[in-house]
């Protein structure tokens, strides 16, 4: 019994799926809400193909299964994050030490819309 061409993309498809979710994106994507961690833009899965995995310390090969050196970037600020490291790598430090994380809570507010909801 031969099996259709149909049943076999499907078998293909399905360790396709398995193999990727195994990948440092589909486990950051598992892990952290799906915000931008510089400019809190949110994503659906609509437009979640413009949310990036940034490496933290620009290693991509450092893939912590905890996700401590992933950061959810959206590809403008994931752009920028490399440019800075291009721009450190070849003229070195900048005026700016750090980069403060984000502190916007989309959900802080989310009883209190809930009960206006209502």
């Amino acid at each position: 019994m031969t099996t259709s061409k149909l049943d076999k993309h499907l078998a293909e498809q399905r360790v396709y799926i398995a193999k990727r979710e195994k990948g440092y994106r589909e486990k950051s994507l598992k892990l952290y809400p799906w915000i931008c961690g510089r400019c809190t833009r949110e994503f659906t899965r609509a437009n979640l193909s413009e949310l990036t995995v940034h490496h933290r310390d620009h290693n991509h090969d450092n893939n912590p299964s905890d996700g401590s050196n992933w950061e959810l970037l959206c590809i403008y600020c994931h752009d920028e994050e490399h440019t800075k490291f291009v721009d450190f790598i070849r003229y070195g430090s900048s005026e700016e030490s750090e980069v403060a994380a984000a502190t916007f809570n989309p959900f802080a507010d989310l009883k209190e819309r809930m009960k206006q909801g209502k």
